[in-house]
């Protein structure tokens, strides 16, 4: 039975990940500093907060997670499931790339996982590097960086922001057998939010879908010895599955990084594989005008990092867009810089 026990430990482990992540990111930013300017000085025009305002966010996140938690909603977050040895080597390997990274950013050119085999057959819009990221999300070495340094951009809160999710999942699976629902979670990256769903319902049918082979592979590793995945190499605008079988289908962080007419392509295929009052929970960036005062971070991040698509993700009616496919609103609630909405197929 959980309780305030519970609460406290899970805050204390994810404030003692927000300050390790705080100092990693705190080194990365000399480093690259060190190394010259990535990008000429961008000044938002709209309003930025202050790192007081992101602090508090991340600790109200954080609250709500270990509130969570308390409240038997769904299960502590395990420690760091990589060895520590490991995880150092890979904090080194971010190190040792962040040369590359910041010359590329300097030249604008994101284009290293073009020129990979496993691009091969691929769209193009995917074929590119997300935040001059090397290999973009086709290499075996992208895949084993992705974590620590999404964390590092956001402070550690990135596991924190996707648990999010969970607490919708939990009210909707109460009452229901966890042995008869089926999640599809669509753009599962390194399997971190599939992991989390398997430690809250061990008996529940999961499938990942990814276009990254190499993606995959780590998502499959950090699954560990729990009860294992379908794995799914696929494009989200063609789910490989049949209409009306998935009781609840997720999508982290995948909508921003899509053109606009894939994102409807997608959007479409969100709901033709849900069951009729199944449950989308859709998480990914903060849009212009969800936190006013946070605007100015969301017009400077594209031009900071490469991210194509992400001006017109910003100002994109995702309510009508969802509306459109029979997908009715339920809830949104803000998480630091992410959003979870959560809509119910007619």
């Amino acid at each position: 039975m959980a309780g305030p026990i519970d609460m406290a430990v899970q805050l204390a482990g994810n404030t003692a990940r927000l300050g390790w992540y705080t100092g990693i990111n705190w080194l990365m930013r000399r480093e690259g500093l060190r190394r010259g300017p990535a990008t000429e000085p961008y000044e938002p025009k709209r309003p930025v907060p202050s790192r007081e305002d992101l602090m508090a966010s991340i600790r109200e996140l954080l609250r709500a997670d270990a509130e969570a938690v308390r409240d038997g909603l769904y299960p502590p977050m395990p420690g760091e499931e990589l060895r520590l040895r490991e995880h150092l080597s890979r904090l080194r390997a971010m190190a040792r790339d962040l040369a590359g990274t910041t010359g590329r950013r300097h030249a604008r050119d994101a284009s290293t996982a073009r020129d990979l085999p496993q691009a091969a057959g691929l769209p193009d819009y995917f074929t590119q590097d997300f935040h001059f990221q090397t290999g973009g999300y086709l290499s075996r070495d992208s895949a084993r960086l992705y974590d620590v340094q999404v964390e590092t951009l956001f402070y550690g809160a990135a596991a924190v922001m996707r648990r999010a999710g969970l607490r919708t999942i939990a009210s909707h699976m109460l009452g229901r057998d966890q042995r008869q629902t089926s999640l599809l979670d669509v753009a599962c990256g390194t399997g971190r939010f599939l992991r989390d769903v398997r430690l809250a319902f061990p008996a529940m049918h999961l499938t990942g879908l990814d276009l990254s082979a190499a993606y995959l592979e780590e998502a499959r590793v950090h699954m560990g010895s729990l009860r294992p995945a379908t794995f799914l190499a696929a494009n989200a605008e063609d789910i490989p599955l049949g209409d009306a079988t998935q009781d609840i289908v997720s999508c982290v962080f995948l909508f921003h990084e899509l053109p606009p007419d894939v994102r409807r392509r997608v959007a479409g295929e969100l709901a033709r594989v849900l069951k009729p009052g199944g449950l989308l929970v859709f998480i990914d960036s903060l849009q212009m005008g969800d936190k006013p005062g946070w605007d100015g971070l969301l017009e400077a991040f594209p031009v900071r990092f490469h991210e194509p698509y992400y001006r017109n993700y910003a100002i994109d009616d995702l309510d009508a867009l969802f509306e459109s496919f029979g997908l009715a609103a339920r809830a949104t609630e803000l998480a630091f810089l992410s959003k979870v909405m959560v809509r119910e197929k007619r």
